[in-house]
C-alpha cells in the first residue's frame, strides 16, 4: 500500500481527493492522509515510516510555505527521502526552478488532472 501525504490549507482538498481515488482507496492500493499546514506535515512525518510515503505539497500556504516544506523534508529525511510532488496555481518558470532546486520529485499545476495525477502515482 502506498501512502501520500496531502499538504494544502485548503481543507476541501481532502473530500476531493477522497472522493476521486475512492476506488484505489477501497482496493488497498493508496492511503491518503491530509495536513493543512507546513507544520502540520512536519509533525506527520516524524511519527511515519517515511520512506513508504508520497508527499503532494501545495506551493502558497499560510505560515510555512511549500517550499520550505520541501527543503526541509529533502535535507532532514535523506535515507531514502520522501518523494516529493510540488502543486501549485501559478506554473511559472520561477515557481518550477525554485521547486527543481529544491529538490521536488515532479512539478503539478492546479487544476490538478486527476487521471495524469494516477498515472504519475502509479510510477512512483
Amino acid at each position: 500500500m502506498k501512502k501520500i501525504l496531502v499538504v494544502d490549507d485548503e481543507t476541501d482538498v481532502k473530500d476531493l481527493f477522497l472522493q476521486r481515488f475512492r476506488k484505489e482507496i477501497r482496493k488497498g492500493d493508496l492511503d491518503f492522509m491530509f495536513a493543512f499546514s507546513g507544520e502540520e506535515a512536519l509533525e506527520r512525518l516524524k511519527n511515519m515510516d517515511h520512506g513508504a510515503i508520497l508527499i503532494l505539497s501545495d506551493i502558497n500556504m499560510p505560515g510555512m510555505s511549500g517550499f520550505e516544506l520541501l527543503e526541509r523534508i529533502k535535507t532532514k529525511y535523506v535515507a531514502p527521502p520522501p518523494v516529493v510532488m510540488m502543486v501549485t496555481a501559478y506554473g511559472d518558470d520561477e515557481n518550477f526552478k525554485t521547486a527543481q532546486k529544491l529538490g521536488a520529485d515532479d512539478f503539478l499545476t492546479k487544476p490538478l488532472d486527476f487521471n495524469l495525477l494516477k498515472e504519475k502515482l502509479r510510477a512512483n
